[in-house]
């Protein structure tokens, strides 16, 4: 059922485990967890589900601000974790009162927080601001996502699948866990060093296409960073992904169509999803046989979803969403997601940017700058961007290069990213920067650039930029 770093576990043996996590749970309201992957994490997430409580998932990435915010809103009064010092240094009042499978057991006694009735899971998501935002989802409305991720590949050979992302993160959790579970596969569930995650330090790909290769598995998913890292890897070694490997799931942010094709001619068949946490997760997935293949296609939507556009904004309909914690509850199921988009007449998503995103050049054009943003990724030499230029006259991007990159490998990039572009999207500047990441607060934990904090930390070289380019026209 589960195969951890150092052992597999057998479902009775899972079972057995459950059984005696359910009685230790007892009066447990809130159950944070904060702790690598591994079967332990599963193992727990479950037990929880099964005794009616709500669990809080603790990201890795979480600053200190972060993780005392989700802790005191949800009102967690048990904490499971691998790393106590961290939740003392808090000083939320936990103790440690036993310890199970490596991993610490806090309590503390709090009052209870104010959450929309039937909370199994509480999702702390960073979205576009520092402060987490809990948002309370049901488990038969996650089930329900699980089960029909499973549908939409069920005619798919899948056997083993290999957790690569945090399961803290919604999209793990349900479709990297549930599902496989669900369809009886057996889920490999290695501490995520031993999958190249190297904190501050980066990703190291190779690593993870060893341990693709040792697990056999036959499913994944990734972020568009991590597909990226892989792909130049493999292209690198002059090398393929193991044959075995039947399905990955690509999700968290937009993924270039070139970036799809390079991983597929490497042997990764990669395949776009589009979701969000309020969503219960995987709203739209893209599947062997339906792939229109283009730059927006998420997929059509799962059969537990309803999809519908109103005004350019995409609407989405799903069982799981309750509410936020300490807002209202949600009492109309459909959810604005505040992405722009159309449905074809295949019945498939295409996403054209995000409504607050949406940048007016100063000759009056509209620009989705994820539209641009995926043209920049596409290129090998660019590790992550962001595009900005709101009323001025051409965008500029901000832009992570590669490790291995010089200016010049930067500057052939954008001139290749740009000739792919309408003139009036091509990008005029660029700047420079160090990488986006959850530590320093300028990404997400799946990887998305947090846009307004990228601008607000480089809003004075941004200006320069642009102050320059206004300079030379005053001169002319």
């Amino acid at each position: 059922m589960f195969v951890g770093s150092d052992r597999a576990w057998l479902a009775e043996d899972v079972g057995t485990e459950l059984d005696a996590l359910g009685a230790r749970l007892g009066t447990c309201r809130v159950l944070g967890v904060l702790a690598d992957n591994g079967p332990a994490w599963a193992m727990i997430d479950l037990a929880a589900q099964d005794a009616g409580i709500a669990h809080l998932p603790l990201p890795g990435f979480f600053s200190p601000a972060q993780l005392r915010h989700a802790i005191e809103q949800a009102a967690a009064d048990t904490i499971v974790t691998d790393q106590p010092e961290r939740i003392g240094a808090l000083d939320l009042q936990f103790a440690i009162t036993g310890a199970w499978q490596g991993l610490a057991w806090m309590r503390r006694v709090v009052p209870p927080a104010g959450l929309p009735a039937g909370t199994a899971k509480i999702s702390f998501t960073s979205g576009s601001t520092g402060a987490p935002k809990g948002v309370c989802l049901d488990a038969r409305g996650l089930r329900a996502t699980a089960q029909a991720v499973c549908r939409r590949l069920r005619d798919l050979p899948l056997e083993r699948h290999l957790a690569v992302l945090p399961l803290s993160l919604l999209l793990e959790n349900v479709a990297g866990l549930y599902a496989p579970l669900l369809r009886g596969m057996s889920v490999h569930l290695p501490a995520l060093a031993e999958l190249g995650w190297r904190g501050m330090a980066g990703f190291d790909a190779m690593t993870l296409d060893v341990a693709v290769r040792a697990s056999r598995a036959s499913s994944a998913i990734l972020v568009p960073e991590l597909l990226k890292a892989w792909t130049i890897s493999l292209a690198g070694a002059e090398c393929r992904a193991p044959d075995r490997l039947r399905f990955v799931a690509v999700g968290g942010a937009r993924v270039a169509p070139e970036l799809v094709r390079m991983a597929r001619q490497r042997g990764i068949p990669a395949y776009q999803g589009y979701g969000l946490t309020e969503c219960g997760s995987v709203v739209t997935l893209n599947q062997p046989g339906d792939d229109a293949g283009s730059d927006d296609d998420v997929g059509r939507p799962l059969d537990h979803a309803k999809v519908r556009i109103e005004g350019n904004e995409v609407m989405v309909r799903t069982p799981a969403f309750l509410g936020y914690v300490g807002g209202a509850v949600n009492t109309d199921a459909e959810f604005p997601t505040g992405d722009l988009g159309e449905v074809d007449a295949r019945g498939h998503l295409h996403l054209t940017g995000r409504r607050k995103h949406l940048l007016i050049t100063s000759y009056g054009r509209n620009l989705a700058p994820e539209w641009i943003e995926a043209a920049l990724l596409a290129q090998p030499a660019i590790v992550q961007a962001l595009v900005v230029g709101d009323g001025r006259p051409a965008p500029a991007a901000i832009v992570v290069p590669a490790p291995w990159a010089r200016v010049a490998d930067i500057d052939a990039a954008l001139l290749a990213a740009n000739q792919t572009l309408p003139d009036y999207a091509r990008v005029a500047h660029r700047l420079l920067v160090e990488p986006f990441t959850p530590a320093n607060g300028l990404a997400t934990g799946n990887g998305r650039p947090v846009r307004s904090a990228i601008i607000d930390r480089h809003a004075a070289l941004i200006a320069a930029l642009y102050s320059c380019e206004e300079a030379q026209d005053a001169v002319l």
